[in-house]
């Protein structure tokens, strides 16, 4: 009688134990994964860390760059204003010994005598206000002169080889040398001042002016040209635009110059209501050096503002299409 074999498969080693690491496995998981969530969970009662918001940060930081450019503004102005009342108190107390001391005496001498004395600020200011005037209405009109100019130079060539010696030698004529023609013309009143300053203010705005009329490139000109643009399309549209850079740069120089003029015109032409330049005469024939050096110090406020207000109106109105916005 013969017995079959019966034939039972081994199990693999691996094969039993594979089972057993993954029940392990199954029954772990729970477990971690509850210690990862009471981990994760803040426990009851307890305060969450305290600390500044991004907004406050972004604030703070914000504030900071304000202060860091306005610091960055007025830090240079500020070390020139000392930079010359430190040079003044040298000269005047270790230059200029003390019988010459009158000739510039120092600044805090100059601020006590005028500015708390009524009888030589009230004319002083009211001359200031005088000479204010005729510098605004000579810029006036020296930036519309100007402007019109160089616009009629820049239609053609030969208008501007024909016009533009006129305003150079206008530029290079001493204007000490025209003021007794100008007062024998028009007489030593407001209108002689208003002229003088305008032939000072004239010649930057035209100069100025006519070189960015002329800074349009030549291939904005090939366009307006295919599209048929008239002339005054092509001055308004496109040479205008590109000029206005310059035409605030003459801008900013003529200001400063018009003061220059107006205190001329006031020192030459004194019929009326006399200008700071008429008491800066009537100061240096007295030798009244406090008032003197007082009414100079005005003057040069006034030019300072004169030419500050326009470079603002420069950063205002094209500084964010040059990336001056900030300069």
């Amino acid at each position: 009688m013969s017995t079959a074999a019966v034939h039972q498969p081994t199990a693999h080693p691996e094969n039993r134990t594979a089972p057993q690491e993954a029940h392990v496995t199954s029954t772990a998981t729970p477990a971690a994964s509850s210690t990862v969530a009471s981990a994760e969970t803040p426990a009851a009662g307890s305060v969450p860390p305290s600390g500044p918001t991004p907004r406050a940060g972004s604030g703070r930081a914000a504030g900071r760059r304000r202060l860091a450019g306005a610091v960055a503004k007025v830090g240079p102005l500020l070390a020139a204003v000392a930079g010359i009342v430190a040079v003044w108190y040298v000269v005047t107390y270790l230059v200029l010994s003390p019988e010459r001391r009158f000739l510039l005496p120092p600044l805090h001498q100059v601020l006590g005598t005028t500015l708390g004395n009524p009888l030589v600020m009230g004319p002083m200011l009211d001359a200031l206000w005088q000479t204010v005037g005729v510098a605004l209405c000579g810029l006036a009109i020296a930036v519309v002169l100007g402007i019109g100019y160089a616009v009629v130079m820049v239609q053609s060539g030969w208008a501007e080889r024909i016009l533009y010696p006129y305003a150079v030698i206008l530029q290079t004529i001493p204007i000490l040398a025209l003021t007794p023609l100008i007062g024998i013309w028009m007489g030593y009143g407001f209108s002689a001042r208003i002229v003088v300053c305008v032939i000072i203010a004239l010649f930057p705005m035209i100069a100025n002016t006519l070189f960015g009329l002329q800074s349009a490139s030549p291939a904005a000109h090939d366009l307006f040209t295919l599209n048929r643009a008239t002339r005054a399309q092509r001055l308004f549209k496109l040479q205008f635009p590109a000029a206005l850079p310059s035409i605030f740069t003459g801008l900013r120089n003529a200001a400063g110059l018009s003061v220059i003029g107006a205190i001329v015109g006031d020192f030459f032409f004194q019929q009326g209501s006399p200008g700071i330049g008429g008491l800066l005469r009537t100061y240096t024939l007295r030798l009244n050096m406090d008032s003197l050096f007082m009414a100079i110090i005005l003057t040069a406020l006034f030019g300072v503002a004169m030419f500050s207000v326009f470079a603002a109106l420069d950063r205002a109105v094209i500084g964010r299409w040059y990336g001056r916005s900030g300069a």
